[in-house]
């Protein structure tokens, strides 16, 4: 317990920070305008760090073996193709999920 203050000081810091960071364009941004291929090439940023996050998660490599085949690549393979049928964002969260927990439901018997 005498080292809260650390925690709190170093969640603090760390909030504090990414504050500034991410406030930092928004108030100083007309003081560096960006040109235009650059602002081009910054549209794409959030798919980038999307698939960043989703394809170690749903393919998961390791050394050995490759990349890991299991139910996370099935359900997203499902709900990919629902989604380019339908194009509704809840059908597409609804059936990976329900994809994903029958494939472990099965799984277990």
């Amino acid at each position: 317990m005498t080292d809260d203050w650390y925690l709190y000081a170093a969640i603090g810091l760390l909030a504090l920070c990414s504050v500034i960071c991410r406030a930092g364009y928004l108030v100083f941004g007309h003081l560096m305008p960006l040109s235009d291929r650059l602002r081009s090439a910054l549209r794409y940023a959030p798919l980038a760090a999307l698939t960043a996050i989703i394809v170690p998660e749903v393919l998961p490599w390791h050394a050995q073996y490759g990349p890991a085949l299991d139910s996370k690549l099935a359900a997203a393979i499902v709900s990919i193709w629902v989604f380019r049928r339908t194009r509704n964002a809840l059908l597409l969260i609804l059936s990976g999920m329900l994809t994903l927990w029958f494939l472990r439901w099965v799984a277990m018997f």
